[in-house]
């Protein structure tokens, strides 16, 4: 199976044209043969918000060729580290530097001059790092197989169809991105390629000249959404959100989802993860409104269980543990250098997710933190999640805020406008989470700060944050 549907049509803003019908399938042929006659070995993608990134991804996917994508803003350390263990067979849309050494450079790409390298195993279609800029990742390995299982389920609970017109919202290196991409064009819908993102002024220009219907963010999209005051009303053909890539609080899903419905839209609200190709959940546009905080039921073909402390798995309502996901979509496993690349499935269609959670009655999935995003306070073991969702609620001026654990204690930083009031803000969020934990605002350092830093996908940088503490 193919993932271009047909009808499908690719529009290039930045090139003033589009692609559908025997041009778009010319165009992916032609990047296929580019890919296939390369050496052995995965291939490194850099994907920019562009035609000739989402032509080669489409190329490769149908060539047979395993394709990792790269941040294209990716730390050159953190990429040649990546390069010395996977030695990919071609670097794709290369930097503009001298390539590594037993690489050679041409056309803007670089080569491994050595034919020998593992083949990848057959199944193996794309991948994807596990974490942002920094660190040293490991890549997740999804089988093609699971990349059209989680675009077909996505596509089906969203009701795409041909009509439908999606935009490049996120980086398209980004789980939440490709996906987008993939769900649209399985169905033989329209994808807008727009590199300025919802911030961008030439963005909204995009929605309202090719008629996009729905828009995809992840939570930081929706709290600068509400700073400038959304409203769809503006852009008669947009009638879609979809919000995934982390839990938005309650009160922005409520007014968002007022928001569409008062121009006969509709709101949907995802969960997911890399490992799961990546989407997992959805919630029913029509059942928003009454199940505000869940994730949703799992997409169809995918079951959830929750894992006890004592290692047990039930489905049982209101029982907290680890969030176990089953379906088609899981990855094949991680690969850590160029041997992985070999491997077979590794997970056998299972994946712990390392989410807190329980179900309700009707199998709706409710998040309650991470096991690993835990910190503590005096000895006490506090949730970094659930102290950024109090500060939120605090009412104390505060809507982004990014917690990471410092010792003994909490640094929250709070984004604030520079001004005499941040300090005495940041001295109200601390003692609101003192009074609701009964701990000494000692343990809470909140620490004003012009703008939280981010990823390419729009979420935290927890880990660029840890090194300010």
């Amino acid at each position: 199976m193919s993932l271009v549907g047909e009808g499908a049509r690719l529009v290039d803003v930045a090139g003033g044209g589009e692609l559908s019908g025997a041009e778009l399938t010319e165009q992916v042929e032609r990047a296929a043969a580019e890919v296939a006659d390369l050496p052995d070995g995965v291939l490194f993608a850099r994907m920019s918000v562009d035609l000739a990134s989402v032509l080669r991804y489409l190329g490769a996917f149908e060539a047979g060729r395993a394709i990792a994508l790269i941040d294209p803003a990716l730390d050159a350390d953190v990429l040649a580290d990546l390069i010395g263990r996977f030695r990919p067979a071609a670097v794709l849309a290369a930097p503009e530097v001298a390539p590594p050494p037993g690489y050679r450079a041409a056309d803007g790409h670089w080569t491994r001059e050595s034919a020998d390298g593992v083949t990848p195993h057959p199944d193996l279609a794309v991948l994807l790092p596990t974490s942002g800029s920094t660190g040293n990742p490991k890549l997740v390995r999804l089988s093609r197989q699971a990349v059209l299982a989680n675009a077909e389920a996505i596509a089906e609970v969203l009701h795409i169809d041909s009509a439908e017109v999606a935009p490049t919202c996120l980086p398209l290196h980004y789980s939440y991105g490709v996906s987008v991409l993939n769900s649209h064009l399985v169905r033989g819908a329209t994808v807008v390629i727009e590199p300025s993102g919802v911030l961008g002024r030439g963005f909204w220009q995009a929605v309202t000249e090719h008629g996009v219907t729905s828009l995809s963010g992840v939570p930081y999209h929706y709290e600068m959404l509400r700073r400038l005051k959304f409203d769809p009303a503006k852009y008669p053909t947009l009638r879609t959100l979809t919000q995934a890539g982390g839990k938005l609080r309650d009160e922005l899903i409520v007014e968002f989802n007022d928001k569409m419905l008062a121009v006969g839209g509709r709101m949907y609200v995802m969960y997911g993860q890399t490992e799961a190709a990546p989407r997992m959940t959805t919630v029913p546009a029509e059942r928003l409104a009454d199940r505000i905080g869940s994730a949703g039921p799992a997409l169809p073909g995918g079951a959830f269980a929750i894992r006890r402390d004592d290692g047990a798995e039930t489905t049982h309502p209101k029982i907290v543990g680890e969030v176990v996901y089953r379906g088609p979509n899981v990855m094949m496993g991680y690969a850590d250098d160029e041997a992985g690349l070999a491997a077979g499935d590794e997970c056998g269609g299972m994946l712990a997710t390392g989410d807190l959670g329980y179900l309700d009655q009707e199998g709706y999935l409710y998040i309650t933190g991470r096991l690993k995003r835990i910190g503590k306070v005096f000895g006490n073991r506090v949730s970094l999640d659930d102290l950024e969702q109090a500060v939120r609620s605090a009412a104390v001026g505060i809507d982004v805020v990014a917690a990471v654990s410092a010792g003994d204690k909490v640094v929250l930083f709070a984004e604030l406008p520079e001004g005499e009031a941040a300090p005495a803000i940041c001295k109200d969020a601390a003692r609101a989470l003192s009074d609701r934990l009964h701990l000494h605002t000692s343990g809470f350092d909140v620490r004003p700060i012009d703008t939280v830093p981010l990823l390419a996908s729009g979420k935290i940088d927890y880990r660029s944050l840890e090194g300010r503490v």
